[in-house]
């Protein structure tokens, strides 16, 4: 009997493909949440055929509504759709397990060794392809988000207060609110002087789990800690490393300033989520064990929010209330890519060489439609290549 006419043989085939997928992106996804996602959406919207645009689209903008890191909350997402049960867990956890490991390796030499390894000349010639994915990922889900001119001053508004400074949370919920406030006036569904009634929602403070202080370190505080921050935070690595600097340098007193700036520029330069943060701390404080405790613990959350949010995105979608929220939501997310884009190309492109690995990443996906994970590793090899000759 062939694959095909085998029904147990296709969700098989299934989990496989989503297994096989979400590891290499593990290995592959450098860039942060933006490039992981960009990557993701080329692989599953376009090659692959997973999702449509505006699915996809939707996913991305229900992830943004819950705590949690996006781009691997975006791999359980797309491995359920794909595979079940089995896919989510395949996807969120080989999508993880790469970063993890190798952040396990640069903590034993940092605890060895007393020092970060130099990666400069890796990430000297990745940052500018990842530009150019990033760049290409932004103006495919921009077709589909900014569909009416309103919406497109919607996102316009979000890139600039972004770079203003203003919280990206409060960005989100504010551009969803408004649009669906303004969405469901001219519906007559809801009178224009109760506008101002959905608008400061976004403004809520975020709720902290508080615990209490304690001396020394367990295990069991570490897991509980790292299970909190994973369960309440919102945005970016940057957020990340506010929580952890007030509960592991200023409560608990387990690590200094300049333990925390090594632990999170590991997350930073490595592939994968940024939250393997949470791993290299783990290791540094509790060993092997500790390193497993903490990844599990700022992780799994995110497997129990997409498990309860999943199958409501389709619902949300056929509810004006919440279809209107959903679609606000999207565009934000939209310019907050775009805005992350401008700070990124900031820090990438810094001489004519980086500008030239830029335009020929941008031309490789445009004209031909390359692999970005290929791209990726073949900007490594350049910049390790001009440092090498220059």
């Amino acid at each position: 009997m062939t694959a095909s006419s085998n029904p147990e043989s296709q969700p098989q085939g299934r989990l496989a493909e989503v297994a096989r997928l979400f590891l290499r992106l593990g290995v592959t996804a450098f860039g942060g949440p933006a490039a992981h996602i960009a990557m993701m959406q080329d692989e599953v919207v376009h090659r692959r055929k997973w999702v449509s645009q505006q699915h996809f689209l939707d996913l991305l903008g229900a992830t943004n509504l819950i705590p949690g890191p996006n781009s691997t909350e975006m791999a359980i997402h797309l491995g359920f759709i794909r595979a079940g049960w089995r896919g989510l867990l395949a996807a969120g956890a080989l999508f993880i397990l790469p970063a993890m490991v190798i952040v396990i390796a640069f903590a034993w030499a940092y605890v060895e060794y007393g020092s970060t390894p130099e990666v400069t000349w890796l990430l000297y010639g990745i940052k500018p392809v990842v530009i150019a994915v990033v760049a290409q990922a932004l103006w495919r889900l921009g077709r589909a988000a900014l569909s009416t001119p309103f919406l497109g001053a919607v996102g316009a508004s979000v890139v600039g207060l972004y770079l203003l400074g203003l919280n990206e949370i409060a960005l989100l919920f504010g551009a969803g609110f408004s649009v669906m406030a303004v969405r469901l006036a001219r519906l007559r569904v809801i009178r224009p002087r109760s506008l101002g009634a959905l608008l400061p929602i976004a403004g809520l403070p975020l709720p902290l789990a508080a615990t209490a202080a304690v001396e020394g370190y367990s295990h069991t505080t570490l897991f509980l800690t790292f299970l909190k921050i994973g369960s309440v935070l919102y945005g970016s690595g940057y957020v990340l490393l506010a929580f952890l600097r007030n509960d592991f340098v200023e409560r608990l007193g387990w690590l200094t300033n300049q333990q925390l700036l090594d632990a999170v520029a590991v997350g930073q330069f490595t592939p994968g989520p940024v939250f393997t943060t949470a791993t290299f701390i783990g290791y540094i404080l509790g060993g092997f064990p500790g390193a497993i405790l903490a990844t599990v613990g700022i992780f799994l959350p995110a497997f129990v929010f997409v498990a309860a949010l999943n199958p409501l995105v389709p619902r949300i979608r056929r509810s004006p209330w919440l279809s209107a929220l959903l679609d606000g939501v999207n565009v934000a997310a939209v310019g907050l890519m775009a805005a992350v884009l401008v700070v990124l190309t900031r820090d990438a492109i810094v001489d004519w060489y980086t500008v030239l690995l830029t335009a020929v990443a941008a031309a490789l996906l445009l004209r031909w439609n390359v692999n970005s994970a290929w791209l990726v590793a073949a900007g490594g090899v350049a910049g390790i290549a001009y440092q090498a000759f220059a």
